[in-house]
């Protein structure tokens, strides 16, 4: 039970780490804040740091790990691509960074609670990734 829950939540955090990185891609190019486009920048190359660690452990289980769904990932896309058309500002970028790291949070949070089985080092994962969404979402805050 302890490598199939480390497994699967190794792979929520792999699904976790490319939504981040694809969402704070793109909205990266409508960002006019030298500072605020730091912090994005920032972030995901922590983001990737992380994601090394969890490519490396899932390689280690022989497993691919696991691409965002689909459907979410459109969905996101989709509202990024509406809400900056209608306003590219810096005040957009971060309540659509706010909102994905708060969804970030509360599925990451789930899933730690159903894989409780899963390894200290996967759960340590996890809670480095809630801690970056967290972060990033505090960091924002003045651009709303």
């Amino acid at each position: 039970m302890i490598e199939a829950d480390t497994v699967k939540l190794l792979r929520e955090c792999d699904a976790g780490v490319k939504m981040g990185v694809a969402s704070i891609d793109e909205t990266l190019e409508y960002v006019h804040s030298p500072d605020l486009k730091r912090c994005l920048t920032r972030c995901k190359e922590e983001h990737q740091v992380l994601n090394g660690e969890i490519r490396k452990l899932l390689h280690q289980y022989h497993d691919e790990g696991k691409n965002p769904n689909p459907i979410a990932k459109g969905m996101s896309w989709m509202k990024t691509n509406v809400k900056l058309g209608m306003d590219a500002s810096d005040q957009t970028v971060a309540e659509l960074m706010t909102d994905g790291c708060n969804m970030g949070v509360k599925s990451l949070n789930q899933y730690l609670n159903e894989y409780q089985a899963a390894d200290e080092v996967s759960k340590d994962i996890a809670k480095r990734l809630i801690h970056l969404e967290e972060r990033l979402a505090i960091d924002v805050r003045g651009y709303l």
